[in-house]
Order: C-alpha cells, then structure tokens, then sequence
C-alpha cells in the first residue's frame, strides 16, 4: 500500500537553489567593498582570490610608513592603478564564480 503524500523536507532543486542563494557573490557588495576598502584588497578577499588580496594588503602595508621617504608613493600608485583595473574585472570574476557555483550544484 503506497500513499500519495509528497516526500517530506525539501526537494534536491529547493535544497540547490537555497545553497546557491547563500553561496554566489553580489557584484554590487564587491563593488562596494571596491570603493571604500579596494586599497587594502577587501573586494578581492571576498571574490575568492585570497593570494592577490593578501598582495594589496602587504603593498600597502609596507608602503605605509616608507610614505615618509618618498618610496612609499609608487606602492600607491601601483595600488591605485590595481584598483582601478578591478573595476572592470569584477562584474567577470562574478559572473565566473556564479557559473561555477551552479556547474558544482547541478553536478
């Protein structure tokens, strides 16, 4: 005797779609963080990409106190010119991350 009652808990597309809502990347929060901590690399540690994160924050670490024998200003530029390249590469970087996240949920 099998009943018509509907298996209980969520389905497998249900139980997907809620890992991929709590797991994708916004553009507008990494733009965000981009904007007011893009210099210490903020944006990028949210992305995923920890080692190039970790390389802006140690840039303008160091940078920071030889500001004061002039050295320190072409750690800056070099910051300033990343960051202004990443505006272009985030919407990319989160569009791949995206696809990828539903490539390994359908999987």
């Amino acid at each position: 005797m099998s009943s018509s009652l509907p298996p209980s808990g969520p389905s497998r597309d249900a139980v997907a779609m809620m890992q991929y809502d709590s797991a994708k990347k916004s553009a507008l929060l990494a733009y965000l963080l981009w904007f007011f901590l893009g210099y210490l690399g903020a944006h990028r540690f949210y992305l995923g990409r920890i080692g190039s994160g970790v390389a802006m924050l140690l840039i303008f670490l160091v940078s920071f106190p030889l500001v004061y024998v002039v050295i320190g200003m072409l750690g800056y530029m070099f910051i300033g010119l990343w960051w202004l390249v990443d505006a272009f590469l985030i919407p990319g970087i989160v569009a791949r991350h995206n696809s990828a996240l539903i490539a390994r949920l359908q999987g």
